[in-house]
């Protein structure tokens, strides 16, 4: 059985910084591209960032860019993102997600196969 377990989520005066991770399980994605996305109350769940399968290649949505770092280390199946610079607008829940087809990249959510429950990230100004 396939799972995404996602950590490190909280609460953070604006300006702090976070780091959440993912791990993976079942089976391994180093031919997947894997990534996060959020969702704020009233909202519609939204794509933060990607990385494909070797980590060659990074994308993220203008509103965290040069604020967020994605990061992945296949030996251990696990996805990272770094948040700095933190503002109030960065609350939601924050999911990660993994593509089942290989070397495919895509900011859609319909395109991920794989979820995780989500972390709270909850960002006070």
């Amino acid at each position: 059985q396939v799972q995404l377990v996602e950590s490190g989520g909280g609460l953070v005066q604006a300006g702090g910084s976070l780091r959440l991770s993912c791990a993976a399980s079942g089976r391994t994605f180093s031919r997947n591209t894997m990534g996060w996305f959020r969702q704020a109350p009233g909202r519609e769940r939204e794509f933060v960032a990607l990385i494909t399968w070797n980590g060659g290649s990074t994308y993220d949505t203008d509103s965290v860019r040069g604020r967020f770092t994605i990061s992945r280390d296949n030996a251990k199946n696990t996805v990272y993102l770094q948040m700095n610079s933190l503002k109030p607008e960065d609350t939601a829940v924050y999911y990660c997600a993994a593509d089942n087809s290989d070397y495919v990249v895509s900011r859609s959510p319909v395109r991920y196969d794989y979820w995780g429950l989500g972390t709270q990230v909850t960002v006070s100004s």
